[in-house]
């Protein structure tokens, strides 16, 4: 293991935060307790005091076959994972196109799109070193209780890669805003949309600093230039309590903030 510097305003998707000493974990490394596992910072709003950080190191980055047996170490980028189930016909992975991030925090999240989500054809994770079948794992819409730390996940083989699936789901996320942001920040509430609930409270379009909910999709929290931690909180609080005081919804994050 190892310490490297990380300057969060260039390396999460939403550009926000400042340097931090971040301990890289490698396999044989004893993992700590006492540090917030990240990924690679696609779906992270930092604060200025955030708690210790680790990351998995390029140990974990892999994908292996043997036999009908695929195995995807958990910091394997996304678009890695594309690459290869496409090179090998290999069904199932479509939706992970445009999904920014790693396996770990596909599993960290049951990251999807629509009805498509990871643990729909996950096998089993590796936690703490032991592998774990999917159905003794608490998940559901954009969530997982791990409880602890994955490195690696392993899928049953099926073939038939699907491009005409990978072309539609794209299209379902045009209408997404180019500017840096972290995602959709709110997990949508049952039957309804969290973008609908936050234009509707007037909020699209709002602006504190920085920080704006986009005017393309409300439910996307935009970094135009220069944007900090205390300008998202201030329009992140704000929805939250908008919505809640005309709709009586509590807003839950889909972005991780820590």
């Amino acid at each position: 293991m190892y310490f490297k510097t990380i300057d969060f305003s260039k390396f999460t998707s939403i550009k926000v935060g400042q340097k931090e000493e971040v301990l890289i974990i490698e396999k044989g490394d004893e993992i700590p307790e006492n540090r917030r596992l990240i990924g690679h910072g696609n779906n992270l709003l930092i604060s200025t005091n955030p708690p210790p950080l680790m990351m998995l190191g390029k140990d974990f980055d892999f994908i292996t076959i043997e036999g009908n047996i695929l195995t995807i170490g958990a910091a394997t980028p996304t678009g890695k994972i594309l690459s290869f189930v496409k090179k090998h016909n290999i069904a199932g992975f479509e939706f992970i196109s445009k999904l920014p991030g790693s396996m770990g925090g596909m599993l960290a999240m049951n990251a999807g799109v629509k009805e498509y989500e990871i643990f729909n054809i996950l096998d089993s994770i590796q936690i703490d070193g032991k592998w774990h079948n999917k159905d003794n794992i608490e998940h559901g819409y954009r969530f997982a209780q791990l409880n602890g730390i994955a490195t690696e996940a392993r899928f049953i083989v099926k073939y038939g890669f699907d491009a005409t699936l990978l072309n539609n789901l794209v299209s379902l996320r045009s209408n997404q805003p180019k500017e840096p942001s972290a995602g959709s920040l709110f997990k949508n509430p049952p039957n309804d949309h969290a973008g609908r609930l936050i234009e509707a409270v007037g909020l699209k379009g709002k602006r504190i600093g920085g920080m704006i909910w986009s005017d393309v999709h409300a439910n996307f929290l935009v970094n135009l230039g220069g944007g900090t931690y205390t300008d998202a909180m201030e329009l992140i609080n704000m929805a939250k309590e908008k919505v809640k005081n005309e709709f009586n919804i509590e807003l839950i994050n889909e972005v991780e903030i820590i």
